[in-house]
């Protein structure tokens, strides 16, 4: 007996000393991955672009405050998160950041301080941006970018994820090999690779979550990368596999997209509509080909004798063109509410309002995003492109739970879309969650 109690004396001392270490030992920063010149300096514009590609403004600016000035709520499953002062002010901000501590704080998710930063910083993704890259950026946010000083709202998350240290074995677990490798030796394609999994960061949204919430796949190698995820009530969407939202698009369809936030088939929504209007709208064309080709790549072309069913007439046109009196609830207010711009073929109108025969939004595994459209609408970012700023209203205050219930079923099995069903307790959550 004294023998297994030394034994599990010893075990308790063990666990404290890991514990204690894992909590006070440094994190071992991850270091340049490539070596440039000591006298190496961006071009004009280089730093700004980076920005672009990372898409740092929208994160880091809450709505109608100064850019990267932080306090920006970020919803996650954990709570919400509020993101961080990223001007250079001395004291509020990273004025004080060497470039060492900006690397980490994008490469390894650590402050100066070793303060473990939550993964809504993308720095699983993060951490494949190139150096190049790195150091324009850290040059724009110090000489470029105009000092504020804005403290920010604290984020206080429940227990245990309250406790930061717990980030650093979350890391072991969730961070793989800091660098980036393309699969491939053609340069457009290897330029959209490293977009799409490096500065762009699609997977942290478009990607789903493991068991310990991390992204199930972050490269073009991971079985479960781009296969689709949820984010603040919205659908992201599978960009691969047989649910691709873009199966069957062409190259300049996804490139149309991503500059102005709509194409012939579908309009961004939820916080896609960020992306097009602070990063994506000011991608080169070059590197919007490069984004789509690689894309595009990762899908298998539609069957033909699939696309050639485009143009027949289906069952639910013919149904809402006879409009007669006797038609189920959820076709009626369809009718009644979004035929005017969907039409009975639900087919739409190109870049204005989009497709829903086949739109991944209405037959997507969850209907919570296509709730929170319908409950409170949605309106498309302004670009250079496609200025005018075109707005579905929200009919909350017009439908009631079971009515929703009824549009949302509807269109989730009208024009050959095969979605299951809504009931009316969904939709009183996502109203719920919307007041």
């Amino acid at each position: 007996m004294r023998t297994f109690l030394k034994i599990v004396g010893g075990l308790v001392v063990l666990g404290i000393v890991v514990l204690l270490a894992i909590i006070f030992v440094p994190v071992q920063r991850t270091p340049a991955q490539t070596a440039l010149a000591a006298d190496w300096q961006p071009q004009e514009g280089h730093g700004e672009y980076a920005m672009r590609l990372s898409d740092c403004m929208a994160c880091h600016t809450e709505e109608g405050g100064e850019p990267f000035a932080g306090n920006r709520a970020i919803e996650s499953p954990l709570g919400t998160i509020y993101s961080t002062n990223i001007t250079p002010d001395d004291e509020t901000g990273i004025g004080g950041w060497s470039l060492a501590d900006f690397r980490a704080a994008l490469y390894d998710g650590v402050r100066p301080d070793g303060t473990h930063l939550y993964p809504a910083m993308p720095y699983e993704n993060f951490r494949h941006i190139g150096e190049e890259d790195l150091r324009a950026m850290y040059d724009y946010f110090m000489t470029e970018v105009p000092p504020v000083r804005q403290e920010v709202e604290e984020t206080s998350l429940t227990f245990p994820f309250n406790q930061r240290w717990g980030l650093r074995l979350w890391k072991w677990v969730a961070l793989d090999d800091a660098g980036f490798t393309p699969d491939t030796d053609d340069p457009v394609l290897a330029r959209g690779q490293y977009l799409v999994e490096g500065p762009g960061h699609c997977a942290a949204c478009h990607s789903p979550r493991n068991m310990v919430m991390a992204q199930a796949g972050t490269g073009a190698g991971d079985d479960a990368f781009l296969m689709g995820g949820e984010v603040a009530g919205w659908t992201a969407p599978p960009l691969r596999g047989p649910q691709s939202a873009i199966r069957g698009w062409t190259e300049a369809d996804v490139a149309m997209i991503l500059g102005t936030g709509r194409n012939a088939h579908a309009a961004l929504n939820g916080e896609m509509q960020l992306v097009a209007r602070d990063s994506t709208q000011y991608f080169t064309e070059d590197d919007l080909q490069a984004v789509a080709r690689f894309l595009i790549g990762l899908n298998e072309p539609l069957d033909p004798a699939a696309e050639n069913q485009d143009d027949r007439v289906t069952e639910t046109e013919q149904l809402l063109a006879s409009a007669t009196p006797d038609m189920d609830l959820g076709a009626r207010l369809y009718l009644d509410n979004c035929n005017a711009c969907h039409f009975v073929d639900g087919r739409g109108a190109d870049e204005v309002f989009p497709e829903l025969a086949g739109n991944s939004l209405v037959t997507a595994e969850s209907p919570r995003g296509l709730l929170t459209m319908i409950l409170g609408g949605s309106q498309l970012p302004s670009t250079a492109l496609r200025p005018y700023r075109l707005r579905m209203p929200g009919f909350a205050h017009r439908l009631d739970d079971d009515e929703v219930a009824a549009l949302a079923s509807f269109l989730r099995s009208a024009w050959g879309n095969a979605a299951a069903g809504v009931d009316a307790g969904t939709v009183a959550d996502v109203r719920d969650a919307q007041l």
